[in-house]
């Protein structure tokens, strides 16, 4: 591994986990409804579009574009209920927003980089220790470093650690190797009506016709954006 293409992956920790989770975090403790929080995060796929076209050069059918307005609308149905614009300072509302553009120009510079050399273990890695050292230096500022010595707390870890980071990341960045940006960033409109449907199972939480809607119309917007006839075209 060279020292150059170390350093460069640790810019884009700095992106996808540092300012990208850090910013939302940040939001919610300045009192930004977690709802609201959560429908700018689902956006990310619309940057993402957006972006490819001027920087990757991978240009978006008309009925893509439409595909991508449908899923925008599923979210806001499943995310409805849940949305507020609470008492938080323009500024974190601003962060919330910068967060989710910022994980989407990291993602569409990483496939300028062609970084197909490295595993995606590595780069991985990279990223999560870098984020691991910005957050502890921010932790150190507030408090003691030691977490809750709990099983709760061990078992909230195992599963953020190897589901939502190892394999979701892997999955992701293993994807934008292979297919378009936008191709692969549609699927992530599927995260609020997966949600839903994971907070039913396993809590119980209710389910409602708006909500069950919305999962119907997002999956039709996913479809139309990543379905095998309607390939994206790239300009020479």
């Amino acid at each position: 591994m060279r020292l150059r293409d170390a350093l460069e992956q640790a810019g884009f920790g700095v992106m996808s986990v540092f300012l990208y989770l850090g910013g939302f975090a940040l939001a919610i403790e300045q009192r930004v409804p977690t709802g609201l929080v959560a429908l700018i995060a689902d956006l990310l796929p619309l940057a993402i579009a957006a972006l490819s076209q001027p920087v990757l050069g991978e240009k978006l059918l008309g009925r893509q574009w439409i595909g991508t307005a449908i899923a925008v609308v599923g979210v806001v149905i499943v995310t409805y209920d849940s949305l507020g614009f609470g008492t938080a300072p323009l500024w974190a509302y601003g962060a919330t927003v910068g967060s989710m553009l910022i994980f989407a120009l990291a993602s569409v510079l990483q496939k300028t980089r062609r970084m197909q050399h490295m595993p995606v273990h590595q780069s991985l890695c990279i990223h999560t220790l870098t984020g691991a050292v910005l957050f502890g230096i921010c932790t150190s500022f507030q408090g003691s470093l030691r977490p809750p010595m709990t099983q709760n707390f061990a078992i909230g870890m195992i599963w953020l650690v190897f589901l939502g980071t190892f394999l979701a990341y892997g999955v992701y960045y293993s994807c934008l190797r292979l297919y378009p940006a936008a191709k692969v960033s549609a699927a992530l409109y599927l995260n609020p009506p997966v949600t839903m449907v994971w907070a039913w199972f396993m809590f119980a939480e209710p389910l409602n016709t708006a909500m069950l809607a919305g999962l119907v119309v997002t999956l039709l917007g996913v479809w139309m954006t990543s379905a095998r006839g309607f390939n994206f075209s790239k300009n020479v």
